[in-house]
C-alpha cells in the first residue's frame, strides 16, 4: 500500500504539501539571509564611520547605562500609570463625543456643535501645546476645585488631546455599521439608545480596534511630553542625567523602556488587524 493510500489523501495532495513546505523553507532562508546581509551592512557602515567612537561614548556607554538604569526604571512606572489612567478617561470622553455627534436629534444641536468644536480644536492643536496650556494655565486661574497635582493636570491634557482623535475613530466605526443593523434593533422593539448600546457600539468598537490601539501606542509615548510641566518621569530623569554627565546614554535607556513597553501592544494590534481581515474576507 502506498503512503498516499495509507494516509487517505491523493498523491497529488502529498506533492502539493511537499512543494509548499520546500517553498516555505526557501522563503524563510532567503528572508534570514537578506536580513543578516542588510543589518550587517548597516552595522558595518555605522561602526566603521569616523565619528563612531564619539557617538558610542556619548550615546551607548555601558557604564553610564548601568548607572542611570535604576532611576529611569523607577521613573518609567510613572509613565505607565499616566498611560493607564489617561486611557480610561480618553475612552469615556471619546465614546461620549462620538455618540453625541451621530445622534440624529435636533434638540442636541448646541451640544453637537460643542462636540464638533472640541474635536476640531484639539485635533488641530499640537499635544505639547495642550500640555503647556493645561499644565501652566489651569493652576494660574487659581479657581477653587481645579486640580493642582501635576499628575492629574497631565492626565487632563492627554485626555483632551487624545479624546478628540479617539472620538473620531469611534465615530467612523459607528457610521460604518450597516443601516440594517439599526433597523433590526428597532424592529426588535429596542429604543435608539438600546440599539446603540447592545447592537451598534459593540460592532463599531470591534471594527475600529486596530486604529484605537494605534492611538494608544502613541499615547504611551506621549506621556513623555509631560516632563515639560515638571513631572519626573523617564524622559525627565534622562534629561537630569544628561545635564550631569554631559552624555546622552540616559535618553537611549529611556527609549529602550518605551520600546519594550510598546512592542507587545503593537504586535497585538497587528494580530487584531490580520484577524479582522481574515474575518471580513472569510479566510
Amino acid at each position: 500500500m502506498t503512503e498516499a493510500a495509507a494516509s487517505g489523501v491523493s498523491q497529488r495532495q502529498l506533492e502539493r504539501a511537499s512543494y509548499r513546505r520546500r517553498r516555505a523553507r526557501t522563503r524563510a532562508a532567503v528572508a534570514v539571509l537578506s536580513t543578516v546581509v542588510v543589518l550587517g551592512a548597516l552595522a558595518l557602515a555605522v561602526t566603521q564611520s569616523p565619528g563612531w567612537p564619539r557617538v558610542r561614548a556619548t550615546y551607548f556607554d555601558l557604564g553610564d547605562a548601568k548607572a542611570v538604569l535604576p532611576d529611569v526604571a523607577r521613573a518609567f512606572w510613572l509613565n505607565i500609570r499616566l498611560f493607564l489612567v489617561a486611557e480610561v478617561f480618553i475612552l469615556v470622553v471619546a465614546i461620549t463625543v462620538a455618540i453625541i455627534r451621530v445622534v440624529p436629534s435636533p434638540a442636541l444641536a448646541p451640544i453637537k456643535l460643542l462636540a464638533v468644536v472640541y474635536t476640531d480644536v484639539f485635533r488641530g492643536t499640537p499635544t505639547i501645546l495642550v500640555v503647556f496650556l493645561v499644565g501652566f494655565g489651569v493652576p494660574a486661574l487659581a479657581l477653587a476645585g481645579l486640580p493642582t497635582s501635576l499628575f492629574w493636570l497631565g492626565v487632563i491634557a492627554l485626555t483632551l488631546s487624545y479624546g478628540a482623535y479617539v472620538a473620531e475613530v469611534l465615530r467612523a466605526g459607528i457610521l460604518s455599521i450597516h443601516p440594517t443593523q439599526w433597523a433590526s434593533g428597532r424592529a426588535l422593539g429596542l429604543s435608539y439608545g438600546q440599539t446603540m448600546r447592545h447592537i451598534v457600539l459593540p460592532q463599531a468598537i470591534r471594527r475600529v480596534a486596530p486604529p484605537l490601539l494605534n492611538d494608544f501606542v502613541s499615547l504611551q509615548k506621549d506621556t513623555a511630553l509631560l516632563s515639560i510641566i515638571g513631572l519626573v518621569e523617564a524622559l525627565r530623569v534622562a534629561q537630569v542625567d544628561s545635564g550631569r554627565t554631559f552624555a546622552f546614554t540616559g535618553y537611549v535607556v529611556a527609549a529602550c523602556f518605551f520600546i519594550v513597553a510598546t512592542i507587545p501592544l503593537a504586535r497585538f494590534t497587528d494580530y487584531l488587524t490580520v484577524r479582522s481581515l481574515r474575518r471580513e474576507n472569510g479566510i
